[in-house]
């Protein structure tokens, strides 16, 4: 006998496993043999695979009281009934199992599972139901309200769900999990403030869970569109969104009282001891949200929204989960489900450069998949060259309603800044960076740091900019488009000019600040005033400047790029001298390598000699570190003649040094060892103590490759102690490796290991990770040689851990020793 049938007995087993009579032992043997055979049906899962499904649906069962429930121990309870029946059918879905449809009704399943519960009460024994309330009444009468009435329909107002959603598992999950938490305190209910920038799908996402969820909400859900961001209309009172709320409640418009208080009280009454979820989409603010929230722990709230709402989560504890834009493999993967699996799959490069050029952003997205839907014989890559041809504006993203239109959906947003926001928000289309700092924004806007912090604010709560970490904002590329697009038509070009000369002050002098902190012994160059406005940033010591200087990495080369296509050729080389130091020394060499050619480029349009000069030699230290000889020699000698023509020794003098350097690498060591005594005697003429123990280092090293090994303890020892004198840790460091070169060489690997740990402290200070890792080789090789086995074995993994970081060819030479015979001595 099916339980889905239309009579049941009346005796029935009552809950916990109480004695019942005869007719109530058949009728509870009947309901389990139903789950039993709902079970079979659907492909026949273990208990063990039912409670792994029921548990990544956020509906838990329990494996013995699945038992229990299946041998007709006791009855169950509803919750059990709906996450067993949504078990079976998921996994009868997973195994491509098609199920009868009586057994997948869940209202024929409750109005089954209801006799029961009334046959258990009429049987005079213990009942642990829910109230009456809860009750489904016989079919086609609904329960009674408060106000004694009786609805004509139970609302089920959520709009249609999208077809083709795609991704967001772990958006869903956080959703779920609201499911799971136990009951607040009384006249408490469970809020999700679902919040992202306009276009992200937050409205979709809310949608797609609600109809998952459905079964647990048995009373009804309740939606409304608060057209918080409507350009056409105004944002709904919450007066309004109330009575709509009782009108879908049958309450008649003579019962609904006047004023809002009074309204949201009987709307309140009406979902008290109620199980109901609401759906505000698309809120404004929190006070639009207050009036609409019920008092019921049954019910469950979701709130959409552009703005954060801090007051919801601050006073109602509202869980914010900020929707984030998708991932590529998402993107991929929407355009699959809306194009088809074989479609995408034929043109992966159109797929990828479609998605990019969206942003992430699945309204754009959309409106790509829509035209290419439209068109089923247009290849997509005519599509993305559409999208590569606008670069990065919003024109291909418009299917010419305003509803999926980017740029309208945009402006909805932008409209409800105020003054201060609003202009920040378009100066920050000016910032080339991946992300901007406090500082950066506060230059753009001519602001203080103190004073830009409330636009900031206003724009994140707005979700027109993210604040991905603390003190630094990104913004997606086609609200940068729009941001653009806005300060086209809102600021005059000098305004605009002046924001970007005011940004450029600020990376400049902030840039220059630090590199000198890294390497205080550089030489000075003469920076442009900064701008008023300009917010210069004073690094308080080299950890906070070395620190800055890693944050900004992207955003220099990036201003570097920008000051050379905008007209400011001085900022361009200037900005490329100064972040030098730091790209050399964590090993950035291609980053730098293009920055100078940049700067190159920069200085030769300005008509700079000493900026080439500089440019052209710091653009062969790179091509030194990347193994491009030919290169550096050209650019070093092309320095060479420009210090010359400046009559600059100083410059000269590290270009001779340069020179050294490539003949060493190139195995010519007696030419290098001429650079290092030219090098030396143009420091000398210039009176330049620094550069002499510079020189004297290097000669001694020469000497060593030539195998002279007493005079370069000489010189390296002379330079050791003037480095020490003048304070340059960074050449210090290249003194102590090049005496314990030497010691090692003559056999006293004891002093040489002593002269590598100096080294490598001062190395690791600096945060020179290159020489660290020649160090920590030439370390490994004396303890070898020392009969240190192991310890030259961890020096020498430590090298080869920088060295592959780094990308460097060196690293092959550390690996034929860890992995080859013990290294000549």
């Amino acid at each position: 006998m099916s339980i889905l049938a239309p009579t049941l007995p009346r005796d029935v087993a009552t809950p916990g496993g109480c004695g019942v009579g005869e007719t109530g032992r058949e009728a509870l043997l009947a309901f389990a043999e139903e789950l039993r055979r709902l079970r079979q049906l659907a492909g026949g899962p273990s208990l063990n695979t039912l409670v792994a499904v029921a548990a990544r649906r956020g509906r838990p069962l329990a494996r013995s009281t699945l038992s229990d429930k299946l041998n007709a121990k006791s009855l169950p309870d509803w919750d059990f009934v709906t996450g067993y029946l949504g078990a079976c059918v998921a996994y009868a879905e997973q195994a491509g199992t098609r199920l009868p449809a009586d057994l997948t009704d869940p209202a024929r399943w409750k109005t089954a599972y209801w006799r029961l519960r009334d046959a258990a009460r009429a049987d005079g024994r213990r009942a642990v139901a829910p109230t009456d309330r809860d009750r489904p009444a016989p079919a086609g009468t609904p329960p009674p309200q408060p106000d004694g009435r009786t609805p004509e329909f139970v609302p089920r107002q959520l709009p249609a769900a999208v077809r083709h959603f795609a991704g967001r598992s772990a958006a869903l999950a956080t959703l779920t999990a609201l499911l799971a938490e136990p009951a607040g305190p009384p006249g408490t209910v469970p809020i999700s403030t679902i919040c992202g920038t306009a276009g992200v799908g937050k409205t979709t996402l809310a949608v797609h869970w609600a109809h998952q969820v459905t079964d647990r909400f048995p009373d009804g859900q309740l939606y409304v569109n608060l057209r918080g961001y409507d350009p056409d209309a105004p944002a709904l009172a919450p007066a309004e969104a109330v009575a709509g709320f009782l009108e879908a409640l049958a309450v008649p418009p003579e019962r609904i009282p006047v004023g809002l208080a009074s309204q949201a009280a009987l709307y309140r009454s009406l979902l008290a001891d109620r199980r109901m979820l609401v759906l505000l989409d698309n809120a404004r603010d929190a006070d639009q949200v207050r009036p609409l929230l019920p008092s019921s722990p049954g019910c469950l709230v979701l709130v959409t929204s552009r703005n954060q709402l801090p007051g919801l989560v601050t006073a109602e504890g509202a869980r914010p989960l900020l929707l984030d834009l998708l991932s590529p493999a998402q993107g991929r993967e929407l355009l699959s489900r809306r194009l088809g699996a074989v479609r995408v799959a034929a043109e992966p490069q159109a797929v990828d450069r479609i998605v990019a050029a969206a942003a992430g952003l699945p309204l754009a997205l959309a409106i790509v998949a829509a035209r290419a839907a439209t068109h089923p014989d247009f290849p997509l890559a005519r599509l993305a060259a559409e999208l590569t041809a606008t670069r990065g504006a919003l024109d291909a993203f418009s299917d010419g309603e305003a509803g999926s239109d980017v740029r309208a959906v945009l402006s909805w947003s932008y409209r409800g800044l105020d003054p201060a926001a609003a202009g920040l928000f378009r100066a920050l289309g000016t910032h080339p960076g991946p992300d901007v700092s406090v500082a950066a924004a506060a230059s753009l806007a001519a602001l203080s740091t103190a004073e830009v912090r409330r636009p900031l604010a206003v724009l994140t709560r707005a979700n027109l900019l993210t604040e991905h970490t603390p003190g630094r904002y990104t913004l997606h590329d086609l609200l940068r488009a729009y941001a653009v697009e806005s300060a086209l038509q809102t600021d005059s070009a000098g305004l605009r000019r002046a924001a970007l000369g005011r940004l450029l002050d600020h990376y400049l002098h902030t840039a220059y600040a630090a590199a000198l902190l890294l390497h205080r012994h550089r030489d000075d160059i003469d920076l442009p005033a900064a701008r008023p406005g300009a917010t210069v940033v004073e690094p308080a010591d080299r950890d906070e400047a070395w620190a800055w200087l890693a944050a900004e990495h992207r955003a220099l080369l990036a201003a570097i790029d920008l000051a050379a296509e905008h007209g400011w050729p001085t900022h361009a080389w200037q900005l490329a001298w100064s972040v030098n130091t730091y790209l050399d020394r964590v090993g950035a060499w291609p980053d730098q390598s293009r920055v100078q050619e940049v700067a190159l480029r920069a200085a030769t349009a300005a008509v700079d000699r000493d900026g080439q000069a500089r440019a052209h030699r710091n653009r062969a230290v790179a091509c030194l570190r990347l193994g491009a000889y030919d290169e550096a020699h050209d650019h070093l000698e092309r320095s060479r003649h420009l210090y010359a023509e400046l009559g600059d020794r100083v410059g000269g003098g590290r270009t001779e040094l340069n020179l050294g350097i490539l003949a060493e690498r190139q195995g010519d060591h007696r030419r290098a060892l001429e650079h290092a005594q030219r090098a030396h005697r143009l420091f000398e003429a210039a009176g330049h103590a620094q550069g002499q123990a510079n020189a004297l280092n290097n000669i001694g090293w020469y000497h060593i490759q030539l195998g002279d090994h007493a005079r370069a303890l000489d010189y390296c020892g002379r330079a050791l102690a003037q480095q020490q004198e003048t304070g340059n840790r960074y050449w210090e460091a290249h003194a102590w490796d090049s005496l314990g070169y030497a010691h090692h060489h003559l056999g006293r690997h004891r002093e040489a290991i002593d002269c590598y740990r100096h080294a490598l402290a001062l190395w690791r200070e600096t945060g020179e990770r290159y020489f660290e890792a020649i160090t920590l080789m030439h370390l490994g090789d004396s303890q070898q040689a020392a009969a240190e086995p192991d310890a030259a074995r961890v020096a020498w993994r430590h090298a080869l851990e920088v060295l592959d970081r780094l990308g460097h060819p060196d690293a092959a030479q550390v690996r034929e020793r860890l992995t080859g015979p013990p290294a000549p001595q």
